[in-house]
């Protein structure tokens, strides 16, 4: 059981005026599209091991290229490898590695920032993430939330499949 602060909130967390627990630690980082700029907030206390990986490729510029392979009315996903080639568009959505799932006590709202993963709860993949484009709280305690969107939700409501992930910039 995680640790609490006097207000019985984890202790890694703040509380803002709605009641939702935000975490303390973040790390910013900006998808850069071809409809604009993304901005996030990244929760390493949150996910520390997902948060690491996505840096970590975004940092090596493992992104760089690839397209958004699903949008729906309530997300928007990329990071697939094999969205590098259009010829191999029928299996976008397949392609990645595996890492574990890290389920925490934060809400998929609007922003969200989460891994998508097949049918085993406990792994996800290492290279595919979503954004959800309204509250789906559906996803919560079943998929890794690593992140909110803080800028740039009007990008978010205006990618198409297809668009591309220009860069994603770590600050």
């Amino acid at each position: 059981m995680p640790s609490t602060n006097q207000n019985n909130q984890p202790a890694d967390t703040d509380q803002t005026e709605t009641n939702m627990e935000i975490p303390k630690e973040i790390i910013k980082a900006t998808i850069n599209t071809d409809k604009g700029a993304i901005v996030l907030n990244l929760y390493p206390n949150a996910a520390p091991k997902t948060v690491e990986n996505f840096v970590t490729k975004a940092k090596a510029k493992y992104f760089d290229g690839l397209k958004f392979h699903r949008v729906e009315d309530w997300v928007i996903q990329g990071g697939d490898p094999l969205s590098r080639d259009a010829s191999k568009e029928a299996q976008w959505g397949t392609g990645g590695g595996n890492i574990d799932t890290e389920l925490s006590p934060f809400p998929f709202i609007e922003g969200a920032l989460g891994v998508a993963r097949g049918q085993d709860i406990k792994v996800s993949n290492d290279s595919q993430f979503f954004i959800v484009t309204k509250d789906s709280n559906f996803l919560d305690n079943q998929y890794t939330l690593f992140g909110q969107v803080v800028e740039g939700m009007d990008v978010v409501k205006k990618v198409a499949k297809g668009d591309t992930i220009i860069s994603i910039v770590v600050q």
